[in-house]
C-alpha cells in the first residue's frame, strides 16, 4: 500500500520554497508532510500532497522539475519504542530504509512516518503481517 511522493528540485536561495509553497497555496494544494533535503546550489523538496495529479501538473506548468515516487506512510503508535519496533522489523528482514520522515495529523495517539525503502512490496507484506497499519493514498488525501 504505497503513496506517492512528488521530490521536486528547489534552488537553495533565499525565498525560492517559499515560491514553491505560493504556488501550490494559489492552486488549492495542501501538503501532508514535507521534507526538505539541502545541497550546495539545489534542494530537494519532498512532498505528500493531498492532489498528486494537480500537483504534479502545477509544477510542470510552473517549470520545476520533480518526479514522483512510490512511499510508504505508516500509522505507528505515539509511544516510545514505536518507531524502534518498524525500524527493528524491516532491518531484522533485511530491508533498507533510505530515507524517512514524520507526518502529523488529527488523529490521537498515533504517529505517523514516511518510508522510502528498497522494496516496497515486501516491506507492505511484512509490515502487514506483523500489524503495523499503513495509509493508503485514498486516505492520505483525506486527512
Amino acid at each position: 500500500m504505497a503513496v506517492k511522493q512528488i521530490s521536486v528540485f528547489v534552488e537553495n536561495k533565499p525565498g525560492k520554497l517559499a515560491e514553491l509553497t505560493d504556488i501550490l497555496s494559489q492552486h488549492g494544494i495542501n501538503l501532508r508532510a514535507l521534507y526538505l533535503a539541502d545541497a550546495v546550489d539545489f534542494g530537494i523538496a519532498r512532498l505528500i500532497v493531498d492532489d498528486i495529479y494537480n500537483t504534479s501538473t502545477v509544477l510542470r506548468e510552473a517549470n520545476y522539475v520533480s518526479s514522483i515516487k512510490d512511499v510508504l506512510a505508516v500509522r505507528l503508535p505515539d509511544e516510545p519504542g514505536g518507531l524502534f519496533k518498524v525500524l527493528d522489523l524491516l532491518g531484522k528482514n533485511g530491508i533498507n530504509v533510505e530515507y524517512m520522515y514524520a507526518f502529523t495529523t488529527r488523529i490521537q495517539g498515533t504517529a505517523n512516518m514516511i518510508f522510502r525503502v528498497e522494496d516496497n512490496k515486501r516491506a507492505v507484506e511484512l509490515l502487514s503481517a506483523n500489524g503495523i497499519s499503513q495509509i493508503g493514498q485514498e486516505e492520505l488525501e483525506k486527512l
